[in-house]
């Protein structure tokens, strides 16, 4: 009964809001008006004031419907707009106090309608502001609505993108090994299955602790180490982190290092280099990483042709999740491509 009271008072206040902020506007218009008329030497002052009270009132709501007429026919409301309505508010209310010492001394039909013309003009613009100006902050707030479905419906969809096209890569590689080196099969199926119960399972939080990220990783690193074999030559440096406070975007650092591995295998040398570094300072985190590869056209254009989405669905889902809070730098050189990203911890 009590919650069925509230409720009833809740949609009451909002149903009559407008009313109740007039009645309690009413007071203090009230006592300005009389005091102004006092000021100006009016005859009956307390009955003058009532008038003006009342009439500034009806203006201010006459002029909110103005607006809302004005906001229907036209969706979109310039700032210069609101900028006159809000001088011609600004400027009424001033002409008054410089013509009260006219109307002081005169109250010809001149002077009287010099008194009243600016004060209900200045009602009228007053309420086409209020209500302009509200219609502006709802506009926006819906578009900023919008545009957050929008982001946040694009990173579900990249990130359930990225277990796809981890899995379709890795069966290629599975396919060429099968015919070459098909003892190696069993125990990177075995490291498979533990990457993709991370990434179908624990992934789907926008962000993850990181160090649940570097145990993910790991597995990668030694799902690759099974697969490519004697020909890795190898560099890591994580830092231990043991905290699960600190957080990162899942599969974020994975594209690099998989990127990587594509790089290193096409080249023709002997052996594959690759160098991978993380650390973290205070809120941020350091990761890079270095990989020999071959820069012959031929070779850029079947990297590219398999690695292009990670590469871009990257670069977007840093734009959504650290927007002006990342920085990205690729070296890609003869021999040598580096990453090197800075983030901040979430």
């Amino acid at each position: 009964m009590k919650q069925l009271a509230e409720h009833q008072l809740v949609q009451f206040v909002r149903t009559n809001i407008y009313y109740l902020l007039a009645a309690i506007a009413a007071g203090p218009i009230w006592l300005a008006a009389d005091a102004f008329a006092n000021a100006v030497g009016t005859n009956n002052d307390e009955a003058v004031a009532a008038a003006a009270t009342a009439c500034l009132i009806i203006c201010i709501f006459m002029g909110r419907h103005f607006g809302q007429l004005w906001a229907s026919k036209y969706k979109t409301i310039s700032n210069e707009v609101l900028i006159t309505l809000s001088v011609i508010t600004f400027g009424s209310i001033v002409f008054l106090f410089v013509h009260a010492e006219y109307l002081n001394e005169d109250y010809g039909p001149l002077n009287l309608l010099l008194y009243w013309v600016p004060f209900l003009l200045s009602g009228l613009s007053l309420g086409m502001l209020i209500k302009l100006a509200r219609s502006v902050t709802q506009n926006q707030l819906k578009e900023a609505r919008v545009a957050a479905e929008h982001n946040k419906s694009e990173l579900h969809l990249l990130q359930s993108q990225l277990s796809p096209h981890f899995l379709f890569n890795t069966l290629n590689n599975l396919y060429g090994l099968s015919l070459t080196q098909h003892e190696r099969i069993p125990p990177l199926l075995l490291k498979l299955s533990d990457l993709l119960r991370y990434s179908v399972y624990e992934a789907n939080e926008v962000f993850v602790p990181l160090k649940d990220e570097l145990i993910y990783i790991h597995n990668y690193i030694e799902f690759e180490k099974i697969r490519i074999g004697d020909r890795l030559v190898l560099t890591t440096n994580f830092e231990e982190i043991t905290s699960s406070d600190m957080k990162i975007a899942p599969m974020l650092l994975i594209v690099f290092i998989e990127n990587a591995f594509k790089h290193s295998k096409n080249t023709a040398d002997e052996k594959i280099y690759i160098s991978i570094e993380l650390k973290t300072w205070e809120d941020l985190i350091l990761f890079s990483i270095r990989n020999s590869h071959d820069k012959r056209e031929k070779e850029i254009s079947v990297v590219e042709k398999h690695s292009g989405f990670g590469l871009a669905s990257v670069n977007k889902r840093l734009e959504l999740l650290y927007p002006h809070e990342h920085e990205l730098a690729i070296k890609n050189e003869e021999t040598v491509y580096q990453v090197v990203l800075r983030l901040k911890t979430r």
